[in-house]
């Protein structure tokens, strides 16, 4: 498929798109380097694109902590498969022990983890966006109609909307 197939957004669609995935999806895919080795994991994001950020509560025992801070650069990828939307953004991510940020992103959610968000092993996780792409496509009936319909006629079928951003 080229972009011909596709509506391509402008920037600032783009960036308005990926935001709004981010923030609608909630689990995303974090995934961080090694030095020899991807690893992603799924994560509960707290999106503020106000404050430039997307948050994560953390523990602070696993290999992910000793990544980001050897190469802080990640990978954050969002997927809603039932409505074909799918967002990802890259950018640093830095590791701290805000207190009162933990407190103030603490959801009932994250008794599941840890007690409350005084447990002294949660760490806070900000990831600066430096960069994005979005893929927004039709659902699966009427992407399976375009193209039954292009096949017919011989048009390239309207595949959804992509955009790339600068964040």
């Amino acid at each position: 498929m080229t972009d011909d197939n596709n509506h391509i957004l402008s920037q600032d669609e783009a960036i308005d798109r990926i935001w709004e995935l981010a923030d609608k999806i909630d689990i995303c895919m974090l995934t961080t380097w090694d030095g020899r080795n991807q690893r992603s994991r799924p994560m509960s994001a707290r999106v503020r694109r106000e404050e430039d950020a997307i948050y994560f509560l953390t523990d602070l025992e696993g290999h992910k902590l000793d990544e980001i801070e050897e190469y802080p650069n990640v990978s954050l990828a969002w997927a809603d498969n039932g409505g074909h939307k799918y967002a990802v953004i890259a950018g640093d991510a830095v590791v701290s022990n805000d207190r009162a940020k933990i407190a103030e992103l603490w959801e009932s959610f994250d008794k599941a983890w840890w007690d409350d968000e005084n447990d002294p092993q949660i760490r806070l996780l900000k990831v600066t966006p430096d960069q994005g792409e979005v893929w927004d496509s039709p659902n699966t009936l009427i992407a399976g109609a375009k193209m039954l319909f292009a096949a017919a006629t011989g048009a390239k079928p309207d595949m959804g909307e992509t955009g790339k951003a600068q964040m």
